[in-house]
């Protein structure tokens, strides 16, 4: 069997127990051959549960069995709501199935572009693995290339960018992959942090720059349609509604405002105004007075 086919099945089964909760071995396997997954073919029980295993190593998705009801259901749903490398490789995999079934009306789904440096992808991830140090070459916009050496840490995906978060000897930098000019493993290892934890680092920041910025207790007032955006896309997992009328929203976070997201708000124009603290409140009045006279 292909190992697309292979994982169209293991994304059916997931996505069938998200919207149906609980089924017996027997509703899964109807709909199974009710579904375009299998053409019509039965599910052997064997199969299922070489790929309930597969689902585990994979996404790290439990699927259990009610002793009582002999039904079957994700036991621990929350992973796929999470930032991890298996919710975001299921999602990936989700829209390739899907947009794999309908290559008949491609044309009509548009798609954004990633830039360069998905080819360094293999041997960042090989060099993270194995603890090996990376000699890369890089090429920041606006500035002279040069080589350098440093150990790889994890990778991060952000606004359709990977990013390297690694450790330079003294201290922690991030290198976007479209701006690399060469990636190549060393003979070099190096020792991970035993508590190093990518999720844990990134939690008090928004986007990818990290500098040493003090978190603040940041206070934003949404107008008009900006309350609804942010509801359903939160910008920070900090975020917290904390007063609302019919005309604005009062949202906080707990974040180190860095430059990523002063750009962010920014990016929202006259749809947000920052309340707290002061010197953000200032720094954003300044940078939208700065915009307005280019236009003079």
């Amino acid at each position: 069997m292909k190992p697309s086919l292979i994982f169209h099945q293991y994304i059916w089964i997931i996505n069938t127990l998200r919207a149906y909760k609980r089924l017996t071995f027997e509703e899964l396997n109807q709909k199974w051959q009710d579904s375009s997954v299998a053409d019509g073919n039965p599910l052997p029980r064997s199969s299922f549960n070489r790929h309930r295993d597969a689902i585990l190593d994979m996404f790290g998705i439990i699927i259990d069995c009610e002793p009582k009801t002999y039904k079957y259901y994700i036991s621990n749903v929350e992973v796929l709501n999470d930032d991890s490398i298996e919710h975001w490789l299921f999602s990936t995999l989700t829209v390739h199935g899907v947009l794999a079934d309908c290559a008949s009306v491609k044309e009509y789904v548009v798609l954004e572009n990633v830039p360069a440096g998905e080819e360094y992808l293999e041997t960042i991830i090989r060099a993270i693995k194995t603890r090996h140090r990376l000699l890369i070459g890089y090429k920041a916009f606006k500035a002279e290339g040069y080589e350098k050496t440093l150990s790889p840490y994890s990778l991060k995906l952000d606004k359709q960018r990977w990013y390297l978060l690694s450790n330079t000897g003294r201290h922690m930098a991030t290198y976007a992959l479209d701006r690399m000019t060469k990636v190549e493993l060393s003979d070099e290892s190096f020792e991970m942090p035993d508590d190093f934890s990518p999720q844990a680092y990134f939690s008090e920041y928004f986007g990818v720059m990290t500098v040493e910025t003090p978190i603040a207790h940041v206070v934003i007032r949404a107008h008009d349609w900006t309350p609804n955006y942010l509801r359903t896309l939160p910008l920070h997992h900090s975020q917290r509604e904390i007063a609302s009328t019919d005309t604005y929203t009062d949202f906080s976070f707990d974040i180190r405002p860095t430059v990523d997201f002063e750009n962010e708000l920014k990016k929202y124009g006259a749809g947000i105004e920052v309340l707290e603290p002061l010197e953000l409140r200032e720094k954003m009045r300044q940078m939208l007075y700065d915009a307005l006279n280019r236009y003079e």
